[in-house]
């Protein structure tokens, strides 16, 4: 089954007297519970097309359906509440919120989605222990060096299991071994509980550990090919 379905994907945008080609007619079936990394040069796609599946970002043409659901046709409202419940996000700029501790941080989609606060803390914490920051739960992020910042936005993605985790450089950040530890937990994510992740990546090593890769340049997919992870 078919976890995420694009059809003639387009987005482009105007620069000066030039027209950038962010997405240029992509077609792509993602089944449920891929592990999936995009790889391509800088400008070649990749953001955009994360931020088109998880409905940040409106196509100019095309179609997106999640779980047989169109995307590109709900409203703001259906589309929080997909992000939400369905949706964890690892944004290359972590978009922390620098007045809230990394617990904090993570703790606020829970909060919005109406865990109560026992279970926030709990879940917070242990995900914080996982990912190597035990004994800063308290600091905000201007207090965590961007590697730690990185990994207050990965778990703040991944905290609640959401059946889609859209991740855009999630080890720029990070050394060998905190990168190693990251990959681990992904993965065990998406073969134990079935969530499907979409990374886009430089990283070779993290290349290394997916079972698809999808290569985009000037907002095409030029090649996509299965590997033994």
């Amino acid at each position: 089954m078919s976890a995420i379905i694009c059809t003639d994907l387009c987005k482009y945008y105007q620069q000066g007297d030039s027209v950038i080609k962010g997405l240029d007619h992509v077609n792509l079936e993602i089944a449920a519970g891929s592990f999936i990394c995009l790889s391509g040069p800088s400008g070649s796609g990749k953001t955009t097309l994360l931020n088109a599946i998880g409905g940040l970002d409106r196509l100019d043409s095309g179609q997106i359906s999640i779980n047989g659901e169109r995307v590109d046709l709900l409203g703001k409202a259906a589309l929080a509440d997909l992000r939400l419940h369905s949706i964890g996000f690892v944004f290359q700029a972590y978009n922390l919120i620098p007045v809230l501790s990394a617990r904090e941080n993570v703790e606020f989609v829970m909060q919005v989605q109406g865990v109560s606060a026992t279970k926030r803390r709990q879940r917070s914490m242990k995900i914080l222990q996982e990912v190597g920051l035990e004994g800063m739960e308290d600091r905000r992020p201007a207090q965590l060096s961007g590697g730690q910042q990185q990994r207050v936005a990965v778990a703040r993605a991944i905290v609640s299991q959401p059946k889609l985790v859209l991740a855009d450089e999630p080890t720029a950040n990070l050394d060998s071994k905190s990168m190693e530890k990251l990959m681990t937990h992904f993965r065990e994510l998406n073969q134990v509980h079935q969530v499907t992740f979409m990374i886009a990546t430089h990283d070779q090593r993290v290349m290394n550990w997916a079972e698809r890769r999808i290569y985009m340049v000037d907002g095409q997919v030029t090649r996509d090919e299965m590997q033994d992870p």
